[in-house]
């Protein structure tokens, strides 16, 4: 592996995707420390990556705001000038190396379209993604975590796997708008306990009085503050389940960047989520996360690491990776009570304790430079 000098990645999305990705990206600069990585990613997860100190250059594809404007004529050639700027991107270097994390026909064809010596790709590529690789499919483990899948990439590449962290870089402008949103929520006298109820399926979804009723019991009986996170798009949910709780909590659905979530996960205590992209983001940052689980598979995509803890109901067809569901059982049977007593046990037994008080310290130090540099302007 000798004189690898340039490297593309290629992982369009999803959010947790991509976050499963970075730390393969650590490994990578790590044995190859003199090369100039590159990453193609999709707009809406490409915040993750901005400001990574493994990667020269971020390249963003822009395919769904593409799709959602090529019934308008009027943007045909604005598309087609993006398009043309796009594969100039791609093809400006000649990579030693190409390697397609995604499998699917949407990065494939993006790697067959980059200038590379060596395009790499896993076995089990889909929808003829596996086309348009030089080499041999990567053998990999699909019944593992993504995380440990794409470090068999790593390890294939002849990549010693060092420790890596898989953190996602923040500014101290995303760390002074979570400050100022949050306000002495922040201070480290009580819990925090971010709830992330939303999520693209429907079948992912547990019940809004189930995380009301939740809510209300880490407030009422473990003196929690309660703070819930979306998009803009799942604000009036979040509302309705605001509404139903006797405590008043904090929405910030649609008010945070994902590089202010990240930070704001390194502040909590917990987060309660359905299986989405926060969940990952969560765990990436070292904030233990409790997740609701009934299709999709924890081994596979669940949070990774120690102390996360995942709910989910035994019965015979989960997972099922249904997006529609008649019944939702897997859903429905887990308890308000069950997913109270593993919060609980979290934040009793957790291993955070001490990361707690030391991320309030540093916290405290942040705002007071903050203040000290708003005086001084």
């Amino acid at each position: 592996m000798q004189g690898i000098k340039k490297i593309l990645i290629v992982k369009l999305s999803s959010i947790g995707d991509v976050v499963h990705s970075l730390p393969f990206l650590e490994v990578i600069k790590d044995n190859f420390p003199s090369a100039r990585i590159d990453w193609l990613v999709e707009e809406a997860s490409s915040l993750i990556l901005e400001g990574h100190p493994a990667l020269s250059r971020i390249i963003i594809s822009r395919r769904k705001t593409w799709q959602k404007n090529l019934l308008r004529s009027s943007r045909w050639i604005s598309l087609l000038s993006e398009a043309i700027h796009l594969l100039r991107e791609v093809r400006e270097y000649r990579y030693d190396l190409v390697i397609d994390l995604q499998g699917l026909f949407r990065s494939g064809i993006m790697v067959g379209l980059s200038r590379g010596e060596r395009k790499i790709g896993m076995i089990g590529a889909r929808e003829g993604g596996g086309w348009f690789i030089n080499e041999k499919p990567v053998p990999v483990d699909y019944a593992q975590h993504a995380v440990d899948r794409y470090l068999q990439v790593a390890e294939y590449l002849g990549c010693n796997v060092t420790p890596w962290k898989g953190h996602i870089p923040v500014r101290n402008a995303d760390k002074g708008k979570i400050n100022l949103l949050i306000g002495n929520e922040g201070s480290g006298k009580r819990p925090i306990v971010v709830i992330n109820p939303m999520a693209r399926w429907e079948t992912k979804l547990w019940q809004t009085a189930g995380f009301a009723a939740l809510a209300d019991r880490l407030y009422d009986e473990l003196s929690c503050w309660i703070i819930f996170t979306g998009s803009h798009q799942d604000r009036a949910i979040i509302d309705e389940i605001a509404g139903r709780m006797k405590g008043t909590p904090i929405n910030l659905a649609g008010r945070t960047s994902l590089k202010e979530l990240a930070y704001l996960y390194t502040l909590c205590s917990a987060l309660v989520t359905t299986d989405t992209g926060p969940m990952h983001i969560a765990a990436a940052m070292g904030c233990p996360v409790i997740a609701i689980f009934g299709p999709t598979d924890p081994v596979r995509t669940g949070p990774y690491g120690l102390g996360h803890e995942v709910i989910r109901t035994d019965i015979p067809c989960s997972p099922c990776f249904n997006k529609k569901c008649e019944d939702m059982t897997c859903m429905k049977q887990i308890t308000v009570e069950r997913c109270f007593e593993t919060v609980k046990r979290v934040l009793t037994y957790g291993s955070r304790k001490n990361k707690f008080a030391e991320v309030r310290a540093k916290n405290a130090m942040y705002l007071a430079d903050l203040s000290e540099q708003n005086h001084s302007d």
